[in-house]
């Protein structure tokens, strides 16, 4: 089973619900392990699916998620960040990008390249 790890900052919220619920066909039959950061999981559980949750990303919950990377337990994470706005835990954030990049990890930070990540997932 394929850890996936969703986390999306406020803003985004409602827009990875609606993602997540787009492909959800594809999450179901690939048989994917979701995780998020605390919030962002509660978002998704209640639009119905199952996913495992930790802290909210300014609680540590981004920094929890990069250990799974780094471990090697989370295989992808789709993250939508919202440039537009200031985030206290901006060091959590980046982190947390830096260590999928060590450990080459996927990483989408936008709709766009979700879906071309679970698109190649489908096939």
């Amino acid at each position: 089973m394929m850890e996936i790890a969703i986390i999306a900052h406020n803003g985004k919220k409602p827009e990875m619900v609606k993602f997540i619920m787009d492909h959800v066909e594809i999450l179901k039959n690939k048989k994917v392990n979701l995780i998020a950061t605390g919030t962002t999981g509660k978002y998704v559980e209640e639009s119905g699916l199952k996913v495992n949750k930790y802290l909210s990303g300014p609680q540590g919950g981004d920094a929890q998620i990069a250990g799974r990377v780094a471990e090697g337990k989370t295989k992808m994470v789709i993250f939508f960040r919202d440039p537009m706005d200031k985030h206290p835990h901006e060091p959590d954030i980046s982190m947390l990008m830096r260590i999928c990049d060590v450990h080459n990890v996927p990483l989408a930070t936008n709709p766009a390249t979700a879906k071309l990540l679970l698109k190649a997932l489908a096939c």
